[in-house]
């Protein structure tokens, strides 16, 4: 996928944000859908809150801005790569929000109780990882509660605060989420790393593109994310030294 810098609020658009691939992944085709800053369908006002005071707004921020980032992981868990991406974030002590595709949460449970254990915000990124784009709202709502429910079912009483559109093809989904107590969760920086374009390429795109108070897109599925997990390692200790603090993000 080429990677460009476009700020975006996978699902999977972007360089910064918007991606196209010469060899596509087959979980991260280029969403077009996803408007200007990645946070959703233009026009889309403001609405009631869900029962757990989540709003349709899509949220791109963390909780306290300034010089803070949070870390996002899609498509996972991943029986080989979520795991180091644990110890990783454990080791350095930073809490991130693993945006859970249901397939793989049916066949990786276990990983969905450490995820837990670690401390980690739950996103529900629907069950087969499909575009929801045209979709509507009672389709919607039929695959997120279901993608929901297979995480409870492997991490009983787990919240699962986040809804990611799958390729940020938002369509009617920040409402629906909202009214399911989910709050939508765009992101303003993704660095392409379903390409993957090495270790080296991946902490520079970090480190040139966070901006204060940003959600920041990563992979830890479906597929090999070795490179991920190393960029992530290395990158947490030079963020620190500058200065950044880890962050959750807002909630709508």
């Amino acid at each position: 996928m080429r990677w460009r810098t476009v700020l975006l609020t996978t699902g999977l658009v972007l360089g910064l944000a918007a991606p196209a691939m010469a060899a596509p992944d087959p979980a991260a085709p280029d969403p077009t859908g996803a408007g200007p800053t990645g946070a959703g369908p233009t026009g889309a006002g403001p609405a009631a809150a869900g029962p757990a005071g989540a709003t349709p707004t899509i949220v791109d921020s963390t909780r306290h801005g300034g010089k803070t980032v949070s870390f996002t992981f899609d498509d996972g868990p991943n029986p080989v790569d979520t795991p180091r991406l644990l110890r990783v974030l454990r080791e350095h002590r930073v809490k991130a929000v693993f945006c859970l595709w249901g397939d793989q949460v049916e066949a990786n449970p276990r990983l969905v109780r450490a995820i837990v254990a670690g401390g980690h915000a739950l996103c529900n990124h629907g069950m087969h990882h499909d575009d929801m784009g045209t979709w509507t709202p009672e389709r919607i709502a039929a695959d997120l509660e279901r993608t929901s429910a297979a995480i409870r079912r492997a991490a009983p009483g787990a919240p699962v605060h986040y809804f990611r559109a799958p390729y940020g093809s938002w369509g009617q989904t920040p409402a629906v989420a909202a009214k399911l107590g989910m709050t939508p969760l765009g992101w303003r920086l993704a660095i392409s790393d379903w390409e993957p374009p090495g270790a080296d390429v991946l902490v520079q795109r970090l480190l040139d593109g966070i901006t204060e108070g940003a959600v920041v897109l990563m992979h830890d599925g479906p597929n090999d994310r070795a490179q991920t997990v190393e960029a992530v390692d290395r990158v947490i200790p030079l963020l620190r030294a500058d200065g950044w603090r880890f962050d959750r993000p807002a909630r709508g």
